[in-house]
């Protein structure tokens, strides 16, 4: 007998192996120290039990007992404020509100490009190399002021860039030298026991 996924004890997240967006979720997982059962999917082979539970197909998918959520925004969202500590999140709501604007950019400009980079056609994936090469090439000064993204703690932020930065070589982008703050930001990232807990075998191959 098959249990329900809403019947299970703790929490269970439900991953694609390669996937940028599945990849900072479980970073923030690891960052949090806390137990999730993360089980791979492979794509177009979905559990009838979660197709249930998740209308819309996409990945990660958390379920938390009676509780299914469908985007790495609000899985890492919920996870920061059931487990406060350490926080992800800023306390204060102006900060707050900056981060997300930050995690918004991100998101539209860089997910959006890794998207062309695995299904677009040559035109695409040209662009979307300069997009993310010209983006973080502007930002790299930001990268020598503190440990982390503007802060001395890894926050949401550095979730969302990790994988980002991991995925580069893989997919051919080369900084300038004037980037080296940035290099240095990504391997204190990798560096990190939650960054190395968080990549998936095929993860781990990319470089």
């Amino acid at each position: 007998m098959t249990l329900a996924l809403s019947k299970r004890p703790g929490m269970t997240l439900f991953c694609y192996a390669l996937c940028p967006r599945c990849h900072r979720t479980r970073l923030a997982v690891a960052e949090k120290n806390i137990v999730v059962d993360v089980v791979d999917v492979e794509e177009g082979n979905y559990p009838d039990d979660l197709l249930e539970l998740n209308p819309y197909q996409m990945l990660p998918t958390l379920i938390d007992r009676e509780l299914a959520l469908y985007d790495s925004r609000l899985i890492i969202e919920y996870i920061d404020e059931r487990f406060p500590h350490p926080p992800l999140m800023p306390i204060d709501p102006v900060a707050r509100a900056k981060t997300r604007l930050m995690l918004y950019r991100i998101e539209r400009d860089w997910y959006c490009a890794l998207d062309k980079l695995e299904r677009g056609n040559k035109a695409e994936m040209t662009e979307a190399r300069h997009i993310i090469r010209d983006g973080f090439t502007v930002l790299a000064p930001m990268f020598s002021q503190a440990p982390y993204f503007m802060s001395s703690e890894f926050t949401v932020i550095d979730c969302y860039l990790a994988p980002l930065l991991w995925r580069l070589q893989h997919y051919d982008i080369v900084l300038p030298k004037t980037s080296q703050p940035i290099l240095k930001y990504a391997e204190r990232l990798f560096s990190r026991k939650a960054f190395q807990s968080s990549l998936s075998a095929q993860e781990r191959e990319l470089r």
